[in-house]
C-alpha cells in the first residue's frame, strides 16, 4: 500500500475542519506569553498553518514588515510538526514532531526557549 499523496490545499469536504483548526490556532495565540501587544494572524501554508506577526522590535526586519513566526504542519498519522523560522538562513527549523495540536500550540505560546517570539 502506498502512502497518500500530500495535498497543498484542503478538499472542499475538509473546509469545516480547516476553519476549526485555524480558529483554534488564532484563539491560542491570543493567550501567548510573549509579545502580547502585537496581533499575529494565521495563514494557510501548504497542508498546515503559518503564524505571521508584526515585527515591532525591528530585530528581524529593519523596515518593520510582518514576519513568519511559526509553521504548524499536520503529519499523515494525525499529529503535528512545529517549526520556527530562522530568519538569518530563511528556512524553517523543526522544533517539535509527533505532537497533538494542543501540545504544539502550548510550545508555541509559552515559548520557554524563545524560539518563536524573539
Amino acid at each position: 500500500m502506498s502512502a497518500a499523496p500530500r495535498r497543498s490545499a484542503p478538499a472542499p469536504a475538509d473546509e469545516g475542519v480547516v476553519s476549526l483548526v485555524a480558529a483554534r490556532i488564532a484563539r491560542a495565540l491570543s493567550r501567548r506569553e510573549r509579545y502580547k501587544y502585537v496581533q499575529p494572524h494565521v495563514e494557510r501554508e501548504g497542508a498546515g498553518w503559518k503564524v505571521v506577526s508584526p515585527n515591532c522590535s525591528r530585530n528581524v526586519d529593519a523596515s518593520g514588515r510582518a514576519i513568519d513566526i511559526a509553521w504548524l504542519e499536520p503529519d499523515r498519522v494525525g499529529h503535528w510538526r512545529l517549526y520556527s523560522r530562522d530568519h538569518v538562513l530563511a528556512i524553517w527549523m523543526l522544533v517539535g514532531a509527533g505532537l497533538t495540536l494542543d501540545a504544539a500550540l502550548q510550545q508555541l505560546c509559552i515559548d520557554v526557549r524563545r524560539e518563536f517570539w524573539k
